[in-house]
């Protein structure tokens, strides 16, 4: 199953390379693109569900290194709530 790996630009700029086990991210986050915040959290969660699913298929399990990634950005997403107009940008992917 192919991996991916993600770079995400927060609101106050930082930036945290994200983990997928499949290339359906690619299918919900476009490189260069901003997202608003909930849209960003959204579609990460639907994509990291269906790789996480992908990975049940084919092994029999969740993929829980999807599920934690998930909360990872959840978790940094909540630090964004009360700024107006939270932006996130995909800076990029990578194998």
């Amino acid at each position: 199953m192919p991996e991916m790996h993600f770079s995400v630009r927060w609101p106050d700029n930082s930036v945290t390379d994200c983990y997928s086990p499949s290339l359906v991210i690619k299918e919900y986050l476009e490189v260069g693109k901003t997202y608003p915040l909930d849209d960003f959290v959204a579609r990460s969660a639907t994509a990291l569900h269906i790789g996480s699913e992908r990975v049940r298929q084919k092994f029999g399990y969740a993929c829980s290194s999807a599920l934690d990634q998930l909360q990872r950005i959840e978790a940094t997403a909540s630090r964004f709530q009360d700024v107006a107009d939270a932006q996130v940008s995909i800076e990029g992917f990578r194998p």
